[in-house]
């Protein structure tokens, strides 16, 4: 679909603010935030990751542990420095949605509690709708396919 000449200058004004890289650099660092934070906590209070697999049921509770955190930091890597940022993008969007299904079990619990759950459920889905929109850009347009669209990558 074309664009209107009348929103061309604010579609130029938007271009210019978004894309430096520090801001595509910060916007993916706040998307991998939380998982920064839960990785580093994690690896910081190994007890406290082991007592957090318990609660979710998930036994062995070491090795678990030991891969959400590998999994939290290594696919932040991914994605913030630009190699393979579409397999940690994936990665993300993938334990995301495991994370919300085991976690945000809202259609097992009754009001008021099921409605914050279920706010919770949704936005991690759109969470991980924003890491599939980041793979699918990096394999279509980034660094990791040899392509660089205008000289940049996302």
């Amino acid at each position: 679909m074309a664009e209107s000449a009348s929103n061309a200058p604010l579609t130029a004004l938007a271009r210019r603010l978004i894309s430096p890289a520090p801001v595509r650099f910060l916007a993916l660092l706040a998307l991998c935030g939380a998982y920064i934070q839960g990785g580093l906590t994690k690896a910081l209070d190994f007890n406290g990751a082991l007592a957090e697999m318990a609660h979710f049921g998930l036994s062995p509770q070491a090795p678990f542990a030991v891969a959400v955190i590998a999994l939290e930091l290594g696919a932040s890597a991914l994605i913030l420095s630009g190699r393979l940022r579409w397999l940690g993008a994936l990665g993300l969007a993938g334990f995301t949605v495991l994370a919300a299904l085991l976690a945000n079990r809202f259609w097992a619990m009754a009001p008021p509690e099921s409605t914050m759950v279920a706010n919770a459920f949704f936005e991690h889905l759109g969470l991980a709708g924003a890491f599939v929109l980041v793979a699918w850009y990096d394999l279509n347009h980034g660094a990791s396919n040899g392509k660089n669209l205008h000289g940049r990558d996302l």
